[in-house]
């Protein structure tokens, strides 16, 4: 590639409407208690009305709403008590004007009654009367049948990244096994003649593989599984090897190191080396992080990571992590993804126009602020990722942020 093609570069809007072009994967069924975090690739549509019974919310008494009306604690009313629920069985008591029957928290609210009155607002005369202490409306403590979920009613769509909340509702309605798209399978190739495992003692010139590890961390939080296929020395035959390998085991292939445009780096030849691989875009106009790949062979992504770990871990968060969820089949905005939290800047921040900066930050509170605070350090110092708790970005077009801005913070 003729160096000067290197600074073509794509914004991040436009890097985000390249991932959109990429297709959810298959689906499989599984078990409710492994659904967390997984993307539906199904409508769940509920079989039945929930609740599926008229259910006290409280502890108390079944009765006539009317029945109750212009009781007080100095002129209490008195209501014959007809009988009592239990807990998890059928009911055929009926509530009659003047009457009453005992209901535990979640039990079935007899035929007749509208309304339940707390146990705290009523007093036993004897074992069949109680005085009512306060008058209660129609339908107070009370779930009507179905008024939570109706029969028929889709309570989660396709495309849904599923909470433990979901996973509840899916309980609640018999939804055992629900259909979501498989989890993405993603290689990992490290490059670098300078690169060896962590387990190994470098020498002078090495350094130990960072980004295997980071890297496969952050394809675990992402919800892919991360498939580590070694370091590859830096020459096109041996990267090549293993990426065909990665390809032919994963749904998505990432290469940390080799995203450049040195003697050295070999990305951008290895993808245009298959018969089906394409480069969509080198370079994006960010910092850290640059020298950014993304292509691919047939549908299967291909991202040349820059080297350094914070730019590498910076993208990923940006862009892979999105990706990833769209192989997962989410259906939701790509960006930003995560929580997020307004804070105030404790320094200046330059800037230069026509890119996106990210800073990382470390968060406190002083004075009821939560004030953030920027750590500076280049590209390489993996203890900057380690002392900050999110980033702040730097829009296209600004100059910088002053001191005292206040700004929003993607936390890690």
């Amino acid at each position: 590639m003729p160096f000067d093609e290197f600074f073509k570069v794509r914004t991040p809007d436009e890097i985000y409407g390249l991932i959109k072009n990429f297709r959810p994967l298959d689906s499989e069924c599984v078990a409710l208690t492994q659904s967390l975090h997984r993307v539906l690739a199904e409508d769940i549509v509920s079989p039945i009305d929930l609740p599926p019974f008229r259910r006290s919310t409280v502890d108390g008494f079944a009765v006539r709403a009317q029945d109750t009306f212009g009781t007080s604690e100095s002129n209490p009313g008195l209501l014959t008590v007809a009988g009592e629920v239990v807990m998890g069985a059928v009911t055929n008591l009926t509530v009659s004007h003047g009457e009453t029957v005992t209901v535990p928290t979640g039990g079935i609210v007899p035929q007749g009654a509208d309304a339940m009155l707390m146990v705290e607002f009523a007093e036993k005369v004897d074992r069949n009367t109680i005085q009512v202490k306060r008058p209660v409306s129609p339908l107070e403590n009370v779930v009507e049948q179905g008024e939570d979920i109706g029969k028929g009613e889709c309570i989660l769509s396709r495309g849904h990244r599923i909470r433990p909340q979901d996973v509840g509702a899916m309980a609640a309605i018999g939804k055992s096994i629900p259909t979501v798209y498989r989890k993405p399978r993603v290689a990992l190739v490290s490059s670098g003649d300078e690169i060896v495992d962590a387990t190994e003692e470098p020498m002078a010139g090495q350094i130990r593989d960072v980004n295997h590890y980071s890297l496969g961390a952050q394809i675990e939080t992402a919800g892919g599984i991360p498939v580590f296929l070694g370091i590859a020395p830096d020459s096109f035959e041996a990267v090549r090897s293993l990426c065909e390998q990665g390809l032919s085991k994963s749904d998505m292939l990432i290469i940390s190191g080799g995203s450049s445009v040195g003697a050295k780096d070999h990305t951008t030849a290895v993808i245009r080396s298959f018969s089906d691989g394409e480069i969509m875009a080198h370079g994006v106009s960010l910092r850290p992080g640059k020298p950014t790949i993304i292509g691919r062979a047939a549908t299967k992504p291909i991202v040349g990571l820059p080297g350094h770990p914070v730019s590498a871990m910076i993208v990923f968060d940006l862009f892979m992590r999105p990706l990833i969820w769209k192989l997962a089949g989410y259906d939701g905005p790509l960006w930003p993804l995560g929580k997020r939290i307004t804070a105030r800047l404790t320094r200046n921040l330059p800037s230069l126009p026509g890119r996106e900066d990210y800073i990382r930050v470390s968060l406190d509170e002083k004075g009821g602020h939560v004030m953030a605070h920027p750590i500076l350090g280049k590209s390489g110092s993996i203890s900057t990722m380690v002392r900050a708790d999110g980033l702040v970005k730097i829009g296209m077009d600004a100059e910088g942020l002053d001191e005292g801005t206040q700004v929003e913070v993607f936390l890690f």
